[in-house]
């Protein structure tokens, strides 16, 4: 069969082009081909079972004062290489042992570059690597996408902002279904985008290794053809006033990149998946990543924190004034060691916004930490990405002091090549002191969770904040979320609020906020969604009222042995199934569809018997979103469970081994 499928790839190549030049290397079974060749610029096609499903497209970078790549130019030589090995993730996000099975295809050039194409069995890769002597300087990459005419995408167009260019994001966009011909030249989405062809598979553009380089977005063409597009490197800066202030660029360069002559580019990668199902739990991206920098990663420790921040600290039941104060973080400090919670964020407005020395005078620090070291949990800090980029030594010499290890820092909201470096640093700086990191404003991982397994998580995503100024954040928009943005690692959504609202019944109420969708859709996520260091979101006075429901919430793990996605589609449901030792932990979620969801336990251990807890839908979580039912049982390998998912709804299955 793979030698049939073979024979049928390099048949359909012929017809595209006959250069002596053509060279192909196809995934370890044979399903998926890569054809490159050399007609004035280099082109590549994709094929899977034998069938075109990457249009002939063209990869070139030109350099400043100079040709392209491929002006003038030939392939000089090839090389083939197979290669079977096992990657052992420190904080796994979806498995902890990663294969990592390619063959690979390396093309020397009469040029001082080479071309390498990776062929998975889950999709394909190419990186330029360059072996000048000095430094240079990259005026553009040119980075083709063709697909099949009548293609659509999940296409996250970027909203340009008023006081800024349109490559300032916080890659915040919900991912609408669109014809890729109807996205218009000049419109830019950032990657992940998912494309879909008519009678084809799914296919996500996205890029993994991203170093010392600008980030990769697609712009429209008014065809099946997406174009990279990179922000020019940043000549001139200023800083935006408000309570929040970030650099913005006023000034750019004429080229993209000044860099190393000797390196690797990033890699450019294809994900390909013949069932929607299969994309959630495709971790191509983690293993083209750089290895670790960080050495021993065991003082890493993914967990589960609180925020304040979008409940804005409305506490009630409490015989305090509460707010951003100490006896207000002492409160979440005990909640937190309540329910199994490892540490609380400090968020917002406990120090100065920009100057994080500058102390807000109704916090006793020298009171939370003792009281937090005595309790067991851990304190976490929200900083702005200003502040810590000046501040950044002295403040993280004061956070170990503290005995923080995890922080998170905000408004960054670019990846020009100065910002893709400020990530770098200031990753390798906080693992010299053993603190973990997560972005905020920021652009999606991309495999670097892999080079700094200390950067536990990022946002990058249009998460539960959105719920306090608008009613974007829908079932449907959660439940598109694996299969585009998630595709490019880990995110920070922040689920698990408690005011849960039908689609009529939805309101924005800022301090109160409402989810759109089922008080067990929220739940779901913590299962759902890849995120080592997920945070609770709700309100822990309102969750008190209810202790079974945080008691589960509490002892759901954020790391995992293995990750099977049982069933899915993109924008309409998803059914989740994780191993955190000898237990499972399945999680569904629905956009406003009610559906019929039936869990077959084939997956579990022969001869084991397991306590099952299921948290579902109420039988009027349509009226009343946040009615739910919890209830135990027993169940063995070849049981099933049929489970009802309300319009929004959502469901969580534990099971423990007994």
């Amino acid at each position: 069969m793979k030698r049939y499928l073979l024979w049928l790839a390099l048949l359909s190549i012929s017809y595209v082009a006959k250069s002596a030049d053509t060279l192909t290397v196809c995934s370890p079974s044979g399903k998926i081909c890569v054809k490159v060749w050399f007609d004035k610029d280099m082109r590549y096609a994709v094929y899977e079972h034998g069938t075109l499903i990457l249009q002939p497209s063209e990869a070139n970078m030109l350099l400043e004062n100079g040709p392209g790549f491929s002006a003038g130019n030939r392939i000089r030589s090839s090389a083939r290489k197979s290669v079977n090995d096992v990657i052992i993730s420190p904080a796994p996000e979806k498995r902890k042992k990663i294969r990592d099975d390619y063959n690979l295809l390396t093309i020397t050039f009469s040029k001082p570059y080479r071309v390498e194409f990776r062929a998975y069995d889950d999709g394909v890769a190419y990186r330029f690597l360059t072996s000048f002597r000095d430094s240079i300087i990259v005026q553009s990459e040119v980075a083709k996408f063709r697909f099949a005419n009548s293609s659509a995408a999940w296409f996250p167009a970027v909203h340009k902002r008023d006081d800024a260019d349109v490559f300032h994001t916080s890659y915040e966009e919900q991912y609408p279904l669109k014809m890729l011909d109807s996205v218009a030249p000049g419109t830019i989405g950032y990657t992940p985008i998912l494309v879909t062809e008519p009678g084809g598979p799914k296919v996500a553009v996205v890029e993994s290794d991203l170093e010392d380089y600008p980030g990769m977005f697609l712009g429209g063409t008014a065809s099946s053809e997406l174009d990279a597009r990179f922000a020019h490197y940043p000549l001139q800066e200023k800083l935006t006033g408000g309570e929040y202030p970030e650099l913005v660029v006023t000034k750019r360069a004429g080229y993209i990149a000044r860099t190393k002559g000797t390196r690797s580019f990033p890699w450019r990668v294809l994900m390909i998946a013949d069932e929607d199902k299969e994309l959630p739990s495709n971790d191509i991206v983690y293993r083209l990543a750089s290895p670790s920098r960080i050495g021993d990663a065991d003082w890493v420790h993914p967990g589960k924190a609180t925020d304040e921040w979008i409940v804005n600290v409305n506490l009630f039941n409490v015989p305090f004034r509460s707010g951003v104060n100490t006896a207000s973080y002492k409160y979440y400090i005990d909640f937190a060691k309540r329910f199994g919670f490892d540490r609380i964020m400090m968020d917002a407005g406990w120090s100065d916004a920009a100057d994080l020395f500058k102390m807000n005078p109704d916090i006793n620090m020298d009171t939370l930490v003792a009281y937090a070291k005595e309790k067991g949990i851990k304190l976490s800090m929200w900083t702005l990405s200003y502040a810590l980029n000046r501040q950044l030594d002295s403040a993280l010499d004061r956070f170990n002091k503290w005995g923080v290890d995890f922080i998170m820092t905000d408004f960054i909201d670019r990846d020009d090549q100065k910002t893709v470096n400020f990530y770098h640093r200031i990753a390798k700086a906080c693992a010299e002191h053993h603190i973990m990191i997560m972005y905020h404003g920021a652009y999606p991982p991309k495999g670097f969770n892999r080079t700094y397994p200390n950067n536990i998580t990022r946002e990058g995503v249009m998460g539960s904040e959105y719920n306090i100024w608008s009613d974007k954040v829908t079932p449907a928009h959660d439940v598109t979320l694996p299969f585009t943005r998630m595709l490019a690692g880990s995110f920070d959504y922040e689920p698990g609020l408690l005011n849960n609202a039908s689609q009529k019944g939805f309101r924005m109420i800022e301090g109160m906020p409402m989810s759109q969708g089922t008080r067990c859709h929220q739940l779901a996520m913590f299962v759902v969604y890849d995120n080592p260091m997920q945070i609770f979101s709700g309100n822990p006075s309102q969750a008190l009222l209810e202790p079974k429901f945080m008691e589960l919430l509490g002892s759901l793990p954020t790391t995992w042995d293995q990750t099977h996605v049982i069933d899915g589609k993109v924008g309409e449901f998803i059914v989740t199934a994780r191993q955190h030792g000898a237990n499972w932990y399945i999680g569904g979620m629905s956009n406003w569809t009610p559906r019929e969801i039936e869990l077959k336990f084939d997956f579990l251990e022969e001869n084991a018997n397991y306590t099952v807890t299921v948290c579902k839908d109420g039988v009027n979580a349509d009226r009343y979103p946040a009615d739910y039912l919890i209830s135990e049982g027993n169940v063995k390998k070849g049981d099933s469970l049929k489970i009802k998912l309300a319009p929004g709804g959502g469901f969580l299955v534990r099971l423990v081994k007994k």
